[in-house]
Formats: structure tokens, sequence, C-alpha cells
């Protein structure tokens, strides 16, 4: 019986990177095609694929009420809210994938990036349209450690490829790589901290 690997994809990171590369939001497609990249790599020739964990959390719905003109936006039916939600669908369908969902919440409102650096050289009053819902994703990070600890302690593959830029996942990467299991991390060419690829065994 050939070994088993898995692959572990940061939803959020790698929507971040791909929007950046191809100068638009990624697809399902797009997010198929990375790990179809990863399963042909020669190192996993001789394996089979367990699964493919896709985590990452809902688009944010709900109404929300601006502090400043008192104008509501509505979440639910935003083009942003529309895409993701469809590229969750899709992804769900693919075979070999499994959706590992967080929770979204939104905890009131923000300075928009792109504000915030215009009221900086203009040195302008704030307006209503320089605030923006601001979105947190909750236990996703919590939901690859977990699957990480579990895989390993229940000896179901002999190898984890984790797509991510996240450093708080090396605790999880040092438990996996102490029960024997090969980390390989793919950080998509991006600028990540020096302790995850210290603490990967192969960066593809």
């Amino acid at each position: 019986m050939k070994p088993k690997f898995a692959v572990l994809v940061d939803g959020g990171f790698i929507a971040k990177v791909l929007k950046s590369k191809l100068n638009r939001l990624a697809t399902a497609d797009d997010v198929v095609a990375e790990c179809d990249r990863i399963v042909s790599h020669p190192d996993f020739v001789d394996h089979d694929l367990l699964r493919i964990y896709f985590y990452d959390a809902p688009p944010a719905s709900g109404v929300y009420q601006n502090p400043l003109d008192k104008s509501q936006t509505n979440l639910g039916t935003s083009k942003i809210h529309s895409h993701y939600s469809r590229l969750l669908d899709t992804l769900e369908l693919k075979p070999n994938f499994a959706l590992r969902l967080g929770e979204t919440m939104v905890r009131g409102w923000k300075m928009g990036d792109a504000a915030f650096k215009d009221m900086t050289e203009n040195q302008r009053p704030v307006v209503a349209k320089d605030l923006v819902p601001n979105i947190e994703q909750k236990g996703v990070d919590l939901r690859i450690g977990l699957d990480i600890a579990r895989l390993s302690l229940k000896d179901l593959v002999s190898a984890i490829v984790i797509i991510t830029g996240d450093s708080d996942l090396v605790p999880a990467f040092k438990f996996a790589r102490r029960e024997g299991v090969r980390i390989y991390l793919d950080h998509l060419s991006s600028n990540v901290r020096r302790e995850l690829t210290a603490h990967a065994d192969i960066i593809l």
C-alpha cells in the first residue's frame, strides 16, 4: 500500500496571493490549479492523495449602519459576498476536497487602507466613505492546527503539504514533525517569517 499525503490550504492566504498575482479575484479553478500543481509534484509520485482540506470562513453578511452618515451597507448583496460564496460552493463539490469553515464576525467599522493613506497625504478630515466594516475571521487557524495534529496522531498520512504564510502554525508544524510526519510548506513565493520555513522539512 502506498503512503498517503494530504494538502491543507489556508483559504484567506491563497485568495490574497492569487489576487495580487492575477490582478483579479481568485476563482475555484485557480485554487484547484495550485492544488493540482502540488499533487503532481515528483515527491508524491509514489503517494496516494488522502484529501485536500480548504480552510476559510463564509463571507460576511448582514446590514450595518455607517456611524458618520447613518447610511446602511448590506454585505450579503455585495459582489464580494457573491464571489466568495460561489468559490466555496464550487470547491465543496470538487473531487477530493473537504471544506473546513470558521466563523465571520463584523466588529464595527474601521478606516480603509486607501482612505488612511489619502488622509495622511492630504491632511483632510474623515468622511463617511472612508469607513469600511471591520470584518474578522475566527477559528480558521485553529481548524488547520487541529487537523495537522489529527492527521499526525492517527497515522493517516506520511506527509502534509500546507499552503499558508501564517507563522501561528509553527507549533502545529513542530508537533507533526515530532510524530514523524514530513511537513511541506508552500508559501506561494510570498515573504514569510523565518520560523515558518525553519520548521518545515521542504519548501515547495
